[in-house]
Order: structure tokens, then C-alpha cells, then sequence
């Protein structure tokens, strides 16, 4: 229950927005969402009327002053809003301005904004809207060159408005995407909340991102936070469920698919188990990530999404093979689903996206990412963390089991985490190492299992071998140090039996 002078939430619908926004827009007030071209504000503001009715069942009101409104329903039907029936049944009202403010005014105070502010309370009367989106405020100030008359009329305009009691968002344009936050320097001091959309061009990607700045009277989540134009979801923040609703942690544990790797982690993972498992390349991460997926069809109902970055579809299928993993046929038998794409065919948005679809439609117990590190091929350390926050959160709403594996593509931090996944790990629940062990004219593996929340696991680095059969777990290294720094050595006698002649510590290092 809303208390004397609180401000009530509306909730938008929009993919993502309402977590950052911690529940919705201002109720009953307008907020302007600032940008430059092309960043997304139209929209963003056809999103909150097509949201507001097919999520709550809420009319809206929505008024072009720059596009037709010919213009606004043909992409809006683009996205697969239905537009032409919400017109219809008078749920969608346009107000078209379009051709007023197109007129030549030479005088200041030339255009009737009594008129337009008539059109707009008939529609919100006629239709009971409790949404309305004006697109865009800059079009119709455009014509005055002195920015105390545009202060004086923003003013008068948002006033009115406010008194229909309606929610409101307005768009306006700005000329830079980090200096100023609108066109004349005004509208931000007018309207009591403030969104920036913003579409960068870094490293020759665009990377969108929206920003809350203010919410007058109400709590929000700072920052900026990536979000993308889905055509199957439309306007979509990411990372979605960040803020991490609470809720109870499984006790139930699965196999890892390796006996031996089992018995290190305590038993086997939890169901809702996040694991990262790092390594050079060729140490055998794919090979543990192929038994990780193939353990999924041992379980009552058990399938596994394997998404590689690494790999073709191809190779994947070949790989397994020579391990005896037929994956064409699980795929047949739809126990497993392969998704293979390049970092470079799409942004980390949209990889998440896809991925998130594939949950759904497919509904796997397991999911396997191999290898995130690929990805730092083309985003960027705070990119890559969204993307792994964005993906984990889904991964723990719906319980699955999951294996992320990362190269070593940087320098070890304290404590042996990858400089490159060390972000990664803190939001995972088991952290694994495979590390090559050199030796005079012969390399070997070894395996340590360096975090697993809540269960006891297995501090001792053990020795680890590959066959036809798969991957074998043996026993601990003696005498080892410095293993986690990259640099170990033997304190005394090797733990395997050395060459005749050889008197040369042996070393594990980082590949």
C-alpha cells in the first residue's frame, strides 16, 4: 500500500527496464528519454505503449510531431505489434502533428500548443489511457531560437500534460553522446526523471546502452546498461535479473560425467551449479565440457545446450567422435542441441539473446559455454561481465546445471585466477583448473579444484591423462609448490619417475 505523498511505480513491460528501474517509471509524471540519432528513443517509446497493452491491458495515447504516424505504426508492426487492431478496439490512439509542426512559422508563438494539448486530452479521455509518448519535443522547439521562450512553453506544455494524470515519455534529441544532456539545455531541469540512450561506436562495434539518470523522488539503479533491438522481443535490457531475486538453493548434486572429477567436487555439482573451468589450450576442456553434456541424458528428462565459440558445428561433431560421443544422434534423439557461432558473427547482446531463446524453446537441463574467452576477441572486460551476469541469471531462475570454460588468454592474479576470467569467477559457484605439467622431454596435465560453494571439494592438485576412453583422474602430485602462481617446482624428488640422468626440477606451467 502506497502512503501519503508516496510515489506510486508503473511498470513498464520492457524487456529487462523495469530491474534497473526497480520496479517502473514515475507514476503519473513525464520523463524525458534524451539520445542522439539512432540510439532507440521512438522505440523506446513504442515499446511502452505496445507493453502497456499487452501486458497490463493498459490503453495509450501515442503523439508523432516528427514521423508520420503512417510512419510509427509501420514499424511498429515491424516488431510485431498489432497495431492496425489495437487502433481498432481503441486501445492504440495516435495524434498526429506531424504536418503542424512541418509548417512554416515565422513567429515565435506562431503554433497553437492549446490545440495540440486539446487532441491529446480527447485521445487519453477517449481511450481511459494511462500511457502516452510524445515523439519528439525537439521537433516542435526546433522553430525557436531563444531558449527562454523554449524553457517558458516546456514548461506549459509539461504542466498540462501532468494534469491528465497520465504517465508520460517524451523524446529529445542531443548532439553528443557524452556532453550535455539534450538539444537546448532546458528540457533536463523541466522534467522531473531522465533516461539517455546512447549508441557508441568503440572499437569499430557499436555498443547501446541506457542510463537513468534521475528519478525524482524515487530510487533507481545507476549506470549504463546494455541493451539491443530483438525482433522476436523487441527492446530488450540487458543484463536481465540482475538485481537477483531471491529464492532456494538446490541440494540435489549431478555428475560432472567424470568419476574421478565427482570425487573432487565433493560428490558431484548441485543442480543449480555454476562452474568456470580454465585452462590452456589443448589441456581438455571441450573433452570434460562433451562428458559434462553427455551426463545430462543419464538424467530423467536430461538435455544439454551446448554453445560453442570456438568451434564449427563440424569439428564439434568430429572432436566427439573420436571420444565415442555420437552427437548427431543425441541431436536426432533431441537430448542435446549444438549452437555454434563466432565472437565476431554478432554482439554479446545478441549472443545472450540467442542463447536465452534456445533456453526456452528448448528447455535443457544443462547448458555448456565453450570457451567464454573467446568472446574478448570483440568486447570489451565490462562487455564480457554483463554478458556472464546476464547469462547466469537465467541459468539460476531456471536451475541449470552449467560449465563455462575459459583459455588462458592473461597473466595470473594472486591466488591463480586468470586476469581474464577473474570477474568471471566471482560470479560462479565452482572454480576448476587443468594446467600442463613439463617435464624433460614429456608434458603431462594436472587438475585442482580451486572453489566450491558450499561443499567440501578436494585441495590436493591431482595428476590427469587422456585417451580413446576420455579423461582419467589419478593421483595427487607430492612435493609440488608454486603451482597456482604458474612458476611450480618440486621441493625433492619428482612425483612421476624421471628419465635416467635427468636431475632438472620438473615445472607446471600455464601452457
Amino acid at each position: 500500500m502506497v502512503g501519503r505523498g508516496s510515489i506510486e511505480r508503473l511498470p513498464t513491460g520492457i524487456s529487462g527496464f523495469d530491474d534497473i528501474a526497480l520496479g517502473g517509471l514515475p507514476a503519473g509524471r513525464p520523463t524525458l528519454v534524451t539520445g542522439t540519432t539512432g540510439s532507440g528513443k521512438t522505440l523506446l517509446t513504442i515499446e511502452f505503449i505496445a507493453r502497456g497493452i499487452l501486458r497490463f491491458g493498459e490503453a495509450g495515447v501515442f503523439v508523432t510531431s516528427e514521423e508520420t504516424a503512417d510512419s510509427i505504426r509501420r514499424t511498429a508492426m515491424s516488431l510485431g505489434f498489432d497495431v492496425d487492431k489495437w487502433e481498432a478496439n481503441g486501445m492504440w490512439v495516435f495524434v498526429d502533428a506531424s504536418e503542424e509542426v512541418g509548417e512554416d512559422v515565422h513567429t515565435v508563438g506562431g503554433y497553437d500548443f492549446g490545440a495540440l494539448l486539446a487532441r491529446i486530452q480527447h485521445a487519453v479521455q477517449r481511450s481511459g489511457a494511462r500511457r502516452v509518448s510524445f515523439d519528439s519535443f525537439g521537433s516542435i522547439f526546433s522553430r525557436f531560437a531563444d531558449v527562454g521562450t523554449i524553457r517558458q512553453e516546456l514548461l506549459r506544455i509539461v504542466a498540462a500534460l501532468k494534469s491528465l494524470g497520465v504517465t508520460l515519455l517524451l523524446t529529445a534529441e542531443r548532439t553528443d553522446e557524452y556532453n550535455g544532456l539534450s538539444r537546448y539545455g532546458v528540457e533536463e531541469f523541466v522534467l522531473d526523471n531522465i533516461i539517455v540512450l546512447r549508441n557508441v561506436l568503440r572499437d569499430e562495434r557499436r555498443r547501446r546502452t541506457v542510463e537513468i539518470v534521475k528519478f525524482r523522488g524515487l530510487p533507481h539503479r545507476t549506470g549504463e546498461w546494455l541493451f539491443t533491438i530483438d525482433p522476436r522481443e523487441g527492446f530488450v535490457v540487458i543484463p536481465i535479473g540482475a538485481t537477483g531475486a531471491k529464492r532456494r538453493a538446490s541440494y540435489v548434486r549431478v555428475s560432472t560425467g567424470n568419476p574421478g572429477l565427482d570425487d573432487m567436487v565433493g560428490g558431484g555439482l548441485f543442480k543449480d551449479a555454476i562452474t568456470l573451468l580454465t585452462g590452456p589450450p589443448g589441456v581438455g576442456k571441450t573433452l570434460t565440457a562433451l562428458h559434462f553434456a553427455n551426463a545430462a541424458l543419464k538424467e530423467d528428462g536430461g538435455r544439454c545446450l551446448f554453445a560453442t565459440f570456438d568451434e564449427t558445428r563440424g569439428q564439434l561433431v568430429r572432436n566427439a567422435a573420436s571420444w565415442s560421443l555420437d552427437l548427431e544422434t543425441m541431436e536426432a534423439e533431441n537430448r542435446i542441441r549444438v549452437s555454434a557461432d563466432y565472437p565476431e558473427a554478432a554482439s554479446p547482446e545478441d549472443h545472450f539473446l540467442r542463447l536465452r531463446h534456445a533456453i526456452a524453446d528448448f528447455s535443457p537441463t544443462r547448458v555448456v559455454i565453450d570457451a567464454l574467452s573467446s568472446l574478448e576477441r570483440v568486447v570489451s572486460a565490462r562487455s564480457l561481465l554483463d554478458f556472464v551476469i546476464a547469462l547466469t541469471s537465467v541459468f539460476r531462475e531456471r536451475e541449470i546445471t552449467t560449465l563455462i570454460t575459459a583459455a588462458h588468454t592473461g597473466q595470473l592474479l594472486p591466488g591463480g585466477t586468470l586476469a581474464s576470467a577473474a570477474e568471471t569467477a566471482s560470479v560462479t559457484d565452482v572454480n576448476i583448473m587443468l594446467r600442463y605439467v613439463e617435464r624433460i622431454g614429456d608434458i603431462q596435465r594436472a587438475i585442482a579444484v580451486l572453489q566450491a560453494r558450499g561443499s567440501r571439494h578436494d585441495p590436493a592438485i591431482r595428476q590427469v591423462t587422456i585417451d580413446d576412453a576420455g579423461m582419467h583422474i589419478g593421483d595427487p602430485l607430492p612435493r609440488v609448490a608454486h603451482v597456482l602462481s604458474g612458476s611450480a617446482a618440486l621441493t625433492e624428488h619428482p612425483p612421476w619417475p624421471a628419465d635416467p640422468g635427468t636431475t632438472a626440477p620438473e615445472t607446471i606451467g600455464g601452457g
